[in-house]
């Protein structure tokens, strides 16, 4: 007998007029959609998907801990620890109990050999440590700006020689030109992903003050700041990228 996997569940969230318009959370309604969501919303996602499997595979030491800081569902996290040496330790951590839950059950009918742990926990309170690999992917984003670089300091500072960390951020640009082209271009994007111009701007209403992007050139000087040696871009999608960043 064959088994089909069920496609995701429709983001269908902000598809009708809402009176009021909360700010974005990441609680059951949204982890009940979210990966539908996130692959009709961030361009590049599938590619990301395959550099962590590539990184994980390259960079990933034996017997050190491999980090996914929001983690949600775990998508990202199956991909790291399926990629890992047998003797490497993932940890995923999120403070969404929905993601949590539904990230535990994922990851529980994997059966990849490097051993795993999820906390529900404030990425601001993990500590990391013998960390080969770290992945915040489009997660510092909806941390308060003041607090960024003490948590990238703290990746830092908890990385083995020769350690990666991942970065994916939606980010913002100087110029005004090219900010208004890049945030038409990613609204195409959404437009050809079957998303409704009211859903549009139903989510960006949500997500303002919540999602606070940076420039390249912020992350970059960030990075740098933190103590890592040094910062590659690995891709950039419209106004979606993602950076290398080498302890």
């Amino acid at each position: 007998m064959t088994h089909h996997t069920k496609p995701p569940v429709h983001d269908t969230i902000f598809a009708q007029p809402l009176e009021t318009l909360a700010p974005f959370e990441f609680n059951a309604q949204v982890a009940d959609v979210f990966e539908n969501m996130i692959q009709r919303s961030v361009p590049g996602y599938h590619f990301l998907l395959d550099v962590i499997g590539l990184l994980a595979a390259r960079y990933g030491q034996p017997h050190s801990h491999c980090y996914d800081l929001g983690c949600s569902l775990g998508t990202m996290t199956l991909r790291l620890r399926q990629n890992l040496p047998a003797q490497a330790h993932v940890i995923g951590v999120d403070n969404s109990a929905a993601m949590v839950s539904r990230c535990l059950h994922n990851m529980a009918r994997d059966h990849s050999q490097a051993s795993y742990e999820i906390r529900h926990q404030n990425l601001q309170d993990t500590a990391i440590e013998n960390a080969s690999m770290v992945i915040l992917n489009f997660t510092l984003q909806f941390i308060a700006d003041i607090e960024r670089p003490s948590i990238l300091k703290n990746i830092a500072d908890g990385m083995l020689p020769g350690g990666v960390l991942l970065l994916a951020e939606k980010v913002c640009f100087d110029d005004p030109q090219q900010q208004d082209l890049q945030v038409d271009l990613y609204h195409d994007f959404k437009r050809y992903q079957g998303y409704s111009d009211l859903e549009i701007a139903q989510k960006r209403a949500a997500l303002e003050n919540v999602l606070v992007p940076n420039t390249l050139e912020q992350h970059r000087q960030r990075l740098l700041d933190a103590g890592f040696s040094r910062v590659e871009t690995c891709m950039q999608c419209f106004n979606f990228c993602a950076l290398l960043a080498f302890k």
